[in-house]
């Protein structure tokens, strides 16, 4: 160091830190809350379901689109300068969200505060691979990707708890987090470099459309018909009822778009102007494999969550609060995992803590597809949750130091905003997969189960679909019912069966993750230009 006395690691960069991955808590939870909480949302503002279903998709659907825009804005005006504004359009859009009248501003709100995760996300990961390096950057990441795994679980925990009260406060509780945590960041992390850049504003709206009707078509496909209408789409007082359907619209309207934005990126790229994403990052290594490995990841993670709670309260009669707190083992999980890959950092790398993660995730999986029935003890579960999640912990963090490793510190944003982009768009192609094959199932494995039990084929069909289209909920009404009370157990059944059978593909999916990581070679040096002091690869401010 020339001689030059470093001065002493400090932990500000650490309580910095906490401040970025409790706003990255929030973002994930809201995604996670509101499956929660819809019932009493339904019955106080007296909305249907296809209001309902906005309600869900609208903020994952802006999310989204906007990450690749938000990821350049990084680097163009700083990362802690978009982190904090996403923090205060997330705030006000959780205010607007509490107090909302009707479904309608409801559903804008939610629309809305998807800009807000957008700008959230990207540069969290862009500050959290600025401040930190060597082993405390792997030390960092663990705590950042334990997060997500962790917020994830307890989402439907903390909605179930405060549906109790009002569905109101799953979004008022946002507003004194986001004051705490802007606090947080302004006070523990310096502001960040800005690279002189200009916003490519024709790529950024090819952007915006293509990812947003990609993850519009992969959300809504099964509700709307991946090729043929099969439920008009009401926006306003338009209604799309002519086929194609409109997923399959979407889809190609992406296609082209997405098209025209990677040539763009390349012809802007090749005459030396300012893309929006530098296609060249493609040709790291580390950052092109550790992509595919983030997207494989989505995929086989967020598939299970989104199924796991059905088979919990509607084949074990579990509740909304008791489906939480059995979540919360795959929350323990991942903070175990947190703690480990801290004290693994020094010695462990990266590549092989995700290859650790993903070979837990898949066994925990295979655990879960073993013992699920309809009568299944909480501990297995548990069990199964608590492996699963030390593997989201470990495998979730660390793919994203990967994926980073290589890119140069002044294209760090538009990098964070792709690896998001990959993140987002596997979990929507997981959850668009695995609800597509486990309502499947559960449609004809029920219907194959009452045919045998003897009911009528009419009214085994009628049953089976009645079973599907509410997702289990209609289980208690059948056995109240003594002219269906034979049908319950076999849903039941079925439920289990169709869990059983996505918990075995999603451990496939991630063992081909892993196989994906057979793939990443890091191409390039770590920079030079960053101070290890003591070991604690904390950069200086």
């Amino acid at each position: 160091m020339n001689g030059a006395v470093q001065p002493p690691p400090t932990p500000r960069p650490w309580l910095g830190l906490l401040a970025v991955s409790l706003g990255v808590a929030l973002i994930v939870v809201d995604v996670t809350i509101v499956n929660v909480i819809l019932a009493p949302v339904i019955d106080d503002l007296g909305i249907g379901s296809v209001e309902a279903q906005w309600v869900q998709e609208s903020y994952a659907i802006s999310f989204a689109a906007l990450l690749l825009l938000t990821g350049r804005l990084s680097d163009a005006l700083g990362a802690r300068k978009v982190f904090l504004l996403g923090l205060a359009v997330f705030g006000a859009t959780s205010l607007s969200a509490a107090v909302a009248p009707d479904g309608g501003l409801l559903i804008l709100a939610r629309f809305l505060q998807g800009f807000g995760a957008a700008a959230i996300l990207p540069s969290s990961l862009a500050l959290v691979n600025a401040s930190f390096t060597g082993r405390a950057r792997g030390r960092a990441f663990a705590v950042w990707g334990s997060t997500i795994g962790a917020a994830a679980a307890v989402g439907p925990l903390l909605g179930g708890r405060l549906a109790d009260l009002s569905w109101r406060w799953a979004f008022g509780v946002n507003i004194p987090l986001v004051v705490l945590i802007a606090v947080g960041v302004l006070v523990h992390l310096d502001a960040s470099p800005r690279v002189r850049a200009r916003i490519d504003g024709v790529g950024g709206a090819l952007s915006v459309a293509g990812l947003g009707l990609l993850a519009f078509a992969l959300i809504e496909g099964r509700a709307y018909g991946w090729f043929e209408t099969a439920e008009p789409l009401d926006l306003g007082a338009f209604t799309w009822s002519a086929n194609p359907s409109p997923v399959f619209a979407a889809f190609v309207v992406a296609a082209v778009s997405l098209g025209l934005f990677w040539r763009r990126q390349k012809a802007l790229g090749a005459a030396g102007g300012e893309p929006l994403v530098d296609v060249r990052l493609f040709s790291i290594g580390s950052f092109r494999s550790g992509n595919l490995v983030t997207l494989l990841v989505g995929v086989g993670e967020f598939g299970i969550i989104a199924v796991l709670p059905l088979w919990l309260q509607s084949a074990l009669g579990y509740s909304a609060f008791e489906t939480g707190l059995a979540l919360v083992a795959l929350a323990g999980g991942s903070f175990v995992a947190s703690g480990a890959g801290f004290s693994m950092a020094a010695s462990v790398p990266a590549l092989l803590q995700v290859r650790i993660g993903l070979v837990l995730e898949s066994a925990g999986l295979v655990l879960l597809g073993l013992i699920a029935g309809t009568d299944s003890a909480w501990w297995p579960i548990a069990l199964a949750l608590f492996v699963y999640g030390v593997g989201v912990g470990f495998a979730t963090a660390q793919v994203t130091n990967i994926v980073l490793a290589d890119v140069p510190a002044h294209s760090a944003g538009q990098g964070s905003g792709i690896q998001s982009a990959a993140r987002e768009l596997g979990s929507a192609l997981g959850i668009a997969l695995l609800t597509t094959l486990f309502f499947s199932t559960l449609a004809s494995d029920l219907k194959e189960r009452l045919d045998d039990a003897g009911f009528p084929g009419g009214q085994a069909e009628r049953v089976s679909g009645m079973v599907t289209e509410s997702a289990g909920s209609v289980i208690p009404s059948l056995a109240d019912d003594p002219g269906t009370a034979g049908a319950a157990e076999p849903a039941r059944e079925a439920m289990a069966h169709g869990l059983e059978l996505t918990s075995y593909i999603c451990a496939a999916l991630l063992v081909l993750a892993l196989a994906a990581t057979l793939f990443v070679r890091r191409t390039t040096p770590v920079a030079a230009d960053v101070v290890e002091e003591d070991g604690q690869g904390v950069r200086p401010g």
